[in-house]
């Protein structure tokens, strides 16, 4: 731990504005006396005790609830004081000042300050007190977070799954048969006089599979954890009064995008997340591309491809009163062309035909999706298309909420696996190289629990929770 870990902290637990109940929470060890200092009175522990919050001069600044949970049986590990009062900002702040100045007090029986280093928190250094207390590992601190960002119902059950522990089980399972296999590889380079084949005997290779089948399978709920927690970025792009502010609206349900018959009408992106089946899918529309002499169309012209440059897929919408008009056919071409430039063609193209209410079913093309965004016809369509795009699908046995993070070090775990496999195999069984990989692999699982990692990525990784959490 770094020296900061062990100062008392204290913050607003609640988020800012006013409210019914406002918390303002601490952590520290040995915070006993000063809470007898501060409150009056000794508090029972893990009881609510209902009690005047007194300044220094013993004026009350509100009346609330006390709860006192000694360490280690806490959050944090340490002793943690919850004050529960009205949420209102002043009255907050009142007892957050307060609480700081009882801290510097003297304290007559030491001739010290009650609370030495006293100090606000800084985001998220309670869940880091957990990690660092042992009371949760890496993967369940960052489901914390992901539990209060999620955007929809899937997105939290499934951050719930994570802080629960499951995602964590398993890769502690898979963890624990790296070390039985790397135990297995040191009793055979240890030992090579040995008549017995320790790994022939002990089936490494089936243990090895059996890793390499467990991976797969977290790896793919992982997969879809992530796609739950961050979603994709969908942008609707087409030449002028194609329908791309109406799709918009009919995709969300509101009327986000004004919508008129006079081209070039949206200026600039309008972004809205909806979700289908729990999966957020951010929508941006765009302004038309299209050649322009007007200074402000033009600034919106190049944000919708800037907006398109940073997409996970692209909604081309066509008109399908314009599906036979030469000019018309080029000009999409010519977007398409862009579209397949800046990606390089790995981003997904979804081609959209729309205004199908005024067009005979004669007419229609037979690539793309047919769709009235004015009446909602093939809707459902284009959300099963994006739900594919996304590449989701709902595996069995629950989803846990992940990070890139997560995934890379996932992906780094199965690399060192294909390649110990691979020593494995082979006839003159490279043992050293085979230990080494495997001790690679153990470590890239381990960076996920926070079993084995660095103290800079635990700054980046508490910096963006909210203070007090």
């Amino acid at each position: 731990m770094l020296a900061r870990h062990h100062d008392p902290i204290i913050a607003i637990a609640t988020a800012p504005g006013r409210g019914a109940v406002g918390i303002v929470r601490v952590s520290g060890k040995g915070l006993g006396p000063w809470v007898e200092h501060l409150l009056g009175r000794v508090l029972r522990p893990r009881e609510a005790t209902y009690l005047p919050f007194n300044d220094a001069h013993g004026s009350p600044i509100d009346q609330g609830l006390a709860l006192f949970f000694p360490g280690p049986n806490s959050f944090t590990g340490e002793d943690v004081l919850e004050l529960q009062a009205h949420g209102g900002p002043v009255v907050l702040q009142l007892l957050l000042a307060r609480c700081l100045e009882a801290g510097s007090h003297v304290n007559v029986a030491t001739g010290q300050p009650f609370l030495a280093g006293f100090r606000v928190a800084q985001p998220g250094e309670f869940s880091e007190r957990a990690f660092l207390n042992d009371k949760i590992d890496l993967a369940q601190a960052e489901a914390i977070a992901d539990l209060i960002d999620a955007s929809t119902e899937a997105a939290a059950r499934s951050a719930t799954q994570s802080l629960s522990g499951a995602f964590s089980r398993e890769l502690h399972s898979m963890r624990d048969g790296l070390v039985r296999l790397r135990m297995l590889v040191e009793a055979t380079l240890d030992f090579p006089e040995e008549e017995i084949d320790f790994l022939e005997k002990s089936d490494a290779k089936g243990q090895l599979l059996h890793l390499q089948q467990a991976l797969h399978a977290v790896m793919q709920r992982a997969t879809q954890g992530a796609l739950l927690r961050d979603g994709i970025t969908v942008v609707i792009a087409g030449q002028p009064n194609a329908g791309k502010s109406s799709l918009l609206n009919a995709l969300a349900g509101a009327e986000l995008a004004i919508v008129t018959p006079i081209a070039g009408t949206t200026r600039d992106k309008v972004q809205q997340t909806i979700q289908i089946e729990g999966v957020p899918i951010h929508i941006v529309d765009t302004a038309g591309l299209r050649p322009s002499d007007d200074d402000v169309e033009k600034i919106g012209i190049e944000r919708a491809w800037e907006a398109i440059g940073n997409a996970d897929a692209v909604l081309f919408l066509h008109d399908l009163t314009c599906a036979n008009a030469i000019e018309y056919i080029a000009a999409d071409a010519v977007i398409a062309g862009a579209i397949a430039q800046k990606h390089l063609n790995f981003v997904p193209v979804i081609d959209v035909w729309n205004k199908a209410d005024v067009v005979p079913d004669a007419s229609l093309p037979l690539d793309g999706i047919v769709l009235s965004a004015k009446l909602g016809t093939g809707l459902d369509r284009l959300r099963r298309t994006l739900l594919e795009t996304a590449g989701w699908q709902l595996p069995t046995g629950g989803i846990f909420i992940a990070r890139e993070r997560h995934l890379h070090a996932l992906r780094q775990v199965g690399v060192h696996l294909d390649i110990a496999s691979q020593h494995l195999a082979a006839q003159d069984q490279a043992l050293d190289l085979l230990a080494e990989e495997l001790r690679l692999g153990q470590n890239a699982l381990s960076e996920i629990t926070g079993e084995f990692t660095s103290d800079d990525l635990l700054g980046v990784i508490f910096s963006q929770f909210c203070i007090g959490k």
